[in-house]
């Protein structure tokens, strides 16, 4: 069992409290009323048993507040039988239907018995409040009652309806952790809906009886209409809560049993599950080959959970876990066991196929008291889960520290561009040889009116989140290339380089609007660069390809950002029409003094070269970096040792007073790196 045993468990007392004040019940009942068992011979008596076994066999099933439940109208037939013929007769039809069903059933004898006994309270209340209102049942008459004890018979039914909902749902709420108080408020209207209905039709059948017992079987018709219409609304309820390949819970109805949980004040555990590469199966194998392994997926997960927890398909693969009742420390342990049950071999099709999977854990109350918060931060621990290749990771604040600043940002980021809050810091790129600076790299800062200078690792990404990367590219875009227009009208003839996200770089268009911003701001396609990322040539070649082509055809240079970061070699890169290669400072700022880095730099200089390659080194900090680039050829050198990033104006200044002197290796700068700053 996940959850340790407690000294004292309510639930289990009360089932236990119950069986023993039914089987109490009985006795008194048996006691009180023995003598009118003979009446079970009676054909009426008869029928309403043969009928309230039947509603108990055949119940009609329906759900509610996210839970199934079922309608029994069995209870119409025994309650007509306390009208006819007594306490003790009416226990016996309503209670010997409950142990024939549940046995068929083959429920455990605990839960035949609560079901049993629970009626027999409820009959039995209803009998106490029958006997002191009336004198039912009336044997010396037509019939079983007249009219005016009809007020009492319908204390009688509120008696039965108040005492059996009550009696069930404490166990529900007991069992979902919700308070019972709570629980009846929310859920009267559907019980007086049903189970109201239900025993308001008892005198009628009685009645019916009474006057001639085939007409009894009129009153079958619109039972039989509730049933057939109840069948089909609950199919249709369960189709719009379900998922249809898989038949687990859907995302609503995952919603609505995380709001029951949090509601219930006490810990849960929500988990999201992503399954890692499912979509290169789906390619590979097929989308039928998918299904199935979703479907073994499902069934993996359900064997691995505890009854009351909830597993459910949220779209796609992704999977969601509610597990309640549970704290931080059970639920990693339940995420290691599923994790362990995932990465068992599946077998599709004839084929075996391993699947890993992250999971994100979020926790109630620790991690927030509401559904939409919960499961935001189980997707944040998950996302991070599938970054870190961790496995499952627990939300904790560090992960999600930005987010409402994010929020925020998301907010004033379009207004931003359109007013100039994004601007330009220029890194230059100087020769080794000569120690020219003959071009910089554009950089893009967002100066924000209360933030301060924000970092593109913070807003490009929201860039990308809200569709605003275009308007962001064009206008960086545009900035740089009319600062080179400046330059140039200064005698300074630079090339500059722009960073191009992943979004912007397989958009079609960018070839389209590109030479028109050169035509605009009347620059040569020559002095345009454009860096793309190692892992954006990876992820798809033959369309990086594609792309590449059309936007080296406008006779710009095209560079691979961070080389040796991903996962290409040159030999990868020798039919792509690329230009340049910038090796990434993670590489070249230890390289004076780790032989290993060296020699990374010193092969990848050569291959480049021998590929008609030329080589910009990033993470040029100090004098010893500059000179041993220089002996291996590396052509250009950026970073500290050069300049940090400067404003378009500190930067012509800086071109002016090295135009002023002749060319020469940088002198030796004392930088300390402020993060914002930071290439």
């Amino acid at each position: 069992m996940r959850r340790a045993d407690r000294s004292f468990d309510p639930l289990k007392a009360y089932v236990r409290a119950v069986i023993a004040f039914g089987a109490a019940c009985c006795a008194v009942v048996f006691v009180l009323d023995g003598a009118s068992l003979e009446r079970l011979l009676t054909l009426e008596v008869a029928l309403f048993a043969a009928c309230a076994l039947i509603g108990e066999l055949f119940p009609l099933k329906v759900v509610t507040r996210g839970v199934e439940g079922e309608v029994s109208t069995s209870t119409t037939f025994a309650f007509a039988t306390l009208l006819s013929a007594g306490p003790a007769c009416a226990l016996v039809v309503l209670v010997g239907a409950s142990f024939v069903a549940d046995g068929l059933r083959r429920k455990p004898p605990t839960k035949l018995l609560f079901n049993g006994c629970q009626y027999a309270v409820t009959v039995s209340a209803a009998a106490v409040v029958l006997a002191l209102l009336t004198g039912v049942p009336r044997f010396d008459g037509a019939f079983h009652f007249t009219p005016g004890d009809l007020p009492g018979i319908l204390a009688a039914a509120g008696a039965f309806f108040l005492v059996n909902s009550a009696l069930v749902a404490v166990v529900i709420a007991l069992v979902q952790g919700l308070r019972v108080g709570r629980y009846l408020i929310e859920d009267s209207l559907f019980q007086v809906s049903t189970g109201g209905l239900m025993l308001g039709l008892a005198p009628m059948v009685a009645l019916a009886a009474d006057f001639s017992l085939p007409s009894v079987a009129l009153l079958f018709l619109p039972l039989l209409a509730v049933h057939r219409g109840g069948r089909e609304a609950i199919e249709k309820e369960h189709q719009a809560l379900h998922d249809a390949l898989t038949g687990l819970p859907n995302r609503v109805l995952f919603r609505e049993r995380v709001e029951h949980a949090v509601r219930s004040g006490r810990n849960a555990a929500v988990m999201l599950i992503d399954l890692d590469h499912f979509k290169e199966i789906n390619d590979t194998l097929g989308h039928h080959a998918g299904d199935l392994l979703l479907e073994e997926v499902s069934q993996r997960l359900r064997g691995a959970l505890e009854g009351k927890d909830t597993v459910a398909r949220l779209g796609g693969d992704e999977f969601g876990v509610l597990l309640p009742g549970v704290g931080a420390d059970e639920a990693n342990v339940v995420a290691d066991r599923l994790l362990a049950r995932l990465r068992e071999a599946f077998a599709t099709e004839g084929l075996t196929l391993e699947v890993d999977a992250s999971i994100g854990i979020a926790c109630a109350p620790a991690h927030g008291k509401a559904v939409e918060q919960l499961i935001q931060r189980a997707d944040i621990a998950m996302y991070a889960a599938k970054e870190g290749g961790r496995g499952h990771v627990l939300f904790e604040a560090a992960l999600d520290r930005y987010s409402p600043r994010r929020l925020s940002l998301a907010g004033s980021l379009r207004a931003a561009i359109g007013n100039g809050e994004v601007v330009l810091f220029y890194q230059p790129k100087a020769e080794l040889t000569t120690g020219r600076i003959v071009g910089v790299e554009a950089l893009a800062r967002w100066q924000h009116p209360r933030l301060g200078l924000i970092g593109p690792s913070e807003f490009v990404p929201i860039a990308e989140q809200t569709g605003l990367i275009g308007p962001l590219t064009e206008h960086v875009l545009e900035a740089a290339l009319g600062q080179v227009r400046e330059w140039n009208g200064l005698g300074h003839d630079l090339t500059v380089a722009v960073n191009l996200s992943a979004r912007s770089f397989l958009d079609a268009q960018l070839a389209v609007e590109i030479p028109r911003l050169l035509d605009r701001c009347g620059v040569a396609a020559r002095q345009l660069e454009l860096e793309i990322t190692e892992s954006m040539l990876m992820t798809d070649p033959a369309r990086a390809e594609a792309t590449l082509t059309r936007l080296g055809a406008i006779g710009l240079g095209l560079s691979v950002d961070d080389f040796g970061t991903g996962y290409s070699s040159l030999a990868n890169l020798k039919n792509l029409p690329v230009h340049w290669i910038k090796i990434d400072q993670s590489f070249v700022i230890d390289m004076p003094h780790d032989p290993s880095d060296a020699a990374i730099v010193r092969s990848t200089i050569e291959l480049a070269h021998n590929l008609g390659l030329r080589v910009v080194a990033e993470g040029v900090e100090s004098h010893e970096a500059w000179e041993r680039l220089a002996e291996l050829g590396c052509d250009l050198a950026q970073g500290f040792y050069v300049s940090r990033p400067l404003p378009a104006d500190a930067l012509t200044r800086l071109l002016a007073d090295r135009a002023a002197r002749a060319p020469e290796a940088p002198r030796p700068l004392r930088v300390v790196r402020p993060s914002s700053l930071s290439a």
